[in-house]
């Protein structure tokens, strides 16, 4: 399993190592402090201008991969301190879930225009000619922009010929949809969580890796050690992701070894949503009772909507999201289960420590950390038996892991269940795009509209912890949702799914 560039390869290292300190340490503390020399071992620095700054980032890694919060950089706070309060075996957070390493930020210009060298110090001067405030001038032979004076217009850039001016955008804030990144005092990027609903897409933008999210994988391990009933609950866009020769049987095979009990598909969560939201549109929105119905799988999204645009909140669908609907489902039968919603999202970690989901997912991680659990079992997943499997899920709900799919498998079931009924719908992904479409149907211009917002740029295939490329994880899903050997679910599932919104 490739991973995508550097920065994703040593964040599974520090994976693999804390997962393999879970599952083989007497001494946790100890085996802790040796990562970072595991990371890095020679004198040699590999990635920054010395081993020490390597190292002290890695150990803000291990920290954050134990669910503790990073150290202060103004006091001396040990490696290991307050990990006995994350050596359990139940999930263990300290807000915010997403924290900038400020060792490893490298202070990135935050919207700053800068001339490069392919100025050619040309006669016409546009450069100069169309800045309005004057910050642009020769010097030596070349312009240069007086940042004290720059307004940051992009005028100059525009003008020149040559393209010869550069716009540079720190990258985190420039992929944040909520503008929720700016500078400290030092000129490190800063993440204000009042703002953030930790859609991940600035720890997938940092080329340096400086922004990360907590995990919960040392303590899911402990659950396991201690003989708990473990069992996955897999999101529909686990499709590809550890290989194309990786078939669910032997996914299953991978799951078993790490110690999990039994394996359930989250797409059967998406089919009791789909269908109840299907009954839903029909009955509240087309009969004019409600303007618009908002899909409610994507937590960032809907964080999105009660944080941005409050008045707009109870629009959101209150039908249980995917990983909650099966969480639940899963717990009708095994009510000693510890659910285990493997997924591609960090966001979802929030969404399952909110007090009314809280009981029926105990742990959340992402395809990035079960690749490091895999690595620290050195499994070699294509080479592991294929193991029968049970899965019941349709194309409907299997689909929903990339962009449109959530509307478009609900469109389909009111096709289906309800002939003749018109459709509305919109879809956002990103969340700039997200805010553009709400701010539309607050001015009422998509009444009568099912709008599915997604946070991802891609949907669910494009979350922070995927392995591979979103566009060929799309192919993937497609594939399997064409080869599903049911396309839509049963119109029954909506008794499924309202028993399943009464379960304390």
């Amino acid at each position: 399993m490739k991973s995508q560039s550097v920065v994703t390869e040593l964040r599974r290292k520090v994976f693999t190592a804390i997962a393999k300190v879970a599952y083989e340490s007497d001494n946790v503390s100890s085996d802790l402090e040796e990562i970072p020399f595991l990371i890095t071992p020679d004198e040699i620095p590999k990635y920054r201008e010395s081993i020490y700054r390597e190292r002290q980032i890695a150990s803000e890694r291990v920290r954050l991969a134990m669910g503790l919060s990073l150290r202060p950089a103004n006091k001396p706070v040990h490696i290991t301190s307050g990990v006995d309060k994350t050596t359990i075996a139940d999930k263990y957070y300290e807000p915010p879930l997403m924290q900038v390493i400020p060792s490893a930020c490298d202070k990135c210009p935050d919207n700053e225009y800068y001339v490069t060298d392919q100025c050619r110090n040309c006669v016409a001067h546009s450069c100069i000619k169309n800045c309005p405030k004057g910050a642009v001038s020769i010097v030596d032979g070349r312009s240069y922009i007086d940042q004290s004076k720059c307004i940051k217009c992009g005028r100059c850039k525009a003008a020149c010929p040559y393209d010869a001016i550069a716009h540079h955008i720190r990258p985190c804030a420039s992929a944040c949809g909520v503008k929720a990144i700016s500078s400290d005092e030092y000129g490190r990027a800063h993440i204000d969580n009042e703002k953030c609903v930790a859609c991940g897409q600035c720890m997938s933008a940092c080329p340096f890796g400086a922004i990360a999210d907590k995990s919960q994988i040392f303590q899911l391990i402990q659950a396991m050690k201690k003989g708990d009933e473990v069992v996955a609950a897999v999101a529909p866009a686990i499709i590809g992701q550890f290989g194309p020769k990786v078939t669910a049987g032997k996914l299953k095979s991978a799951l078993l070894a790490l110690g999990f009990k039994d394996v359930y598909e989250v797409a059967v969560g998406a089919d009791v949503g789909c269908i109840a939201e299907a009954h839903h549109y029909v009955k509240e929105v087309t009969t004019g009772k409600l303007p618009f119905l908002f899909t409610s799988c994507c937590p960032a999204w809907a964080v999105l909507v009660k944080k941005y645009f409050p008045d707009l909140a109870s629009e959101v669908s209150q039908e249980l999201t995917p990983m909650v609907a099966t969480a639940r489902s899963i717990k009708v039968n095994r009510p000693n289960a510890r659910v285990v919603f493997i997924g591609p999202c960090a966001a979802k970690k929030l969404e399952a420590s909110r007090t009314t989901v809280r009981s029926h997912v105990d742990f959340v991680i992402t395809f990035e950390e079960l690749a490091g659990m895999f690595d620290a079992k050195e499994l070699k997943l294509e080479e592991l038996e294929e193991l029968p499997v049970s899965f019941k899920a349709t194309g409907a709900g299997r689909g929903y892991a990339c962009a449109g799919g959530v509307a478009s498998a609900i469109e389909k079931c009111i096709n289906e269940y309800y002939p003749n009924t018109e459709v509305k719908i919109q879809h956002a992904e990103g969340l700039a795009d997200c805010r553009k479409v709400l701010t539309l149907a607050k001015a009422g211009k998509l009444n009568g509209y099912m709008i599915e917002g997604m946070g991802c740029p891609g949907g669910c295939v494009a979350g922070v912890g995927t392995i591979i490329p979103p566009e060929r994880a799309k192919i993937a899903v497609e594939q399997v949702v064409k080869e599903s050997t049911e396309a839509l679910p049963p119109k029954e599932m909506e008794d499924l799914a309202q028993k399943l919104s009464k379960m304390n």
